[in-house]
């Protein structure tokens, strides 16, 4: 009564969609690995867009990791950056918990520490790790479920740049 029905645009449309991209670029991938490929370009958009911008050296560094996806090639980078600069708020809100259940479900520890320290050279791409930064990558570390100690670990060359160790903020 008080409200206007909602038009259907749930998550999974969100979803569907970056899934469908990286299965039609990634011909031949098994389910589990489009659903790890897909969730690995969710996390790289999150962190891209911690400090709610996708641009500059964080978008160039979002670009180069998704082209290190063995069999992903340059017209595949960009059919996902469009997914992701469509839907990224829907992407780093509704979608994260999902992205990183499937890696915790899907990948090996191995791959889940190797991802994390990707996120962060994705953090610190700009020379900064804002407070923002840190928060969402220590709660995604947490939810890919590694110990505070990896966290540190991953992060140790990148303390230069953490910008609460600089008395400033990424603005």
């Amino acid at each position: 009564m008080f409200f206007r029905t909602r038009q259907r645009t749930s998550s999974g449309a969100q979803k569907d969609r970056l899934t469908e991209v990286v299965r039609a670029h990634l011909q031949g991938a098994d389910d589990s690995m489009l659903a790890i490929v897909a969730a690995i370009a969710g996390l790289l958009g999150t962190v891209a867009y911690a400090d709610r911008e996708l641009r500059g050296p964080e978008w160039d560094q979002l670009r180069h990791e998704l082209g290190r996806i063995n069999g992903l090639d340059s017209r595949g980078v960009e059919a996902i950056c469009g997914v992701l600069k469509r839907d990224i708020v829907s992407i780093s809100t509704t979608e994260l918990p999902r992205h990183t259940r499937v890696l915790r479900e899907l990948a090996s520890r191995d791959l889940r520490i190797e991802i994390l320290g990707v996120l962060l050279d994705l953090a610190a791409s700009d020379g900064t790790v804002s407070l923002d930064e840190v928060n969402l990558l220590r709660n995604t570390a947490c939810a890919l479920g590694l110990s505070q100690r990896e966290y540190n670990d991953a992060q140790a060359p990148h303390r230069d740049k953490l910008s609460v160790l600089r008395g400033s903020e990424k603005g």
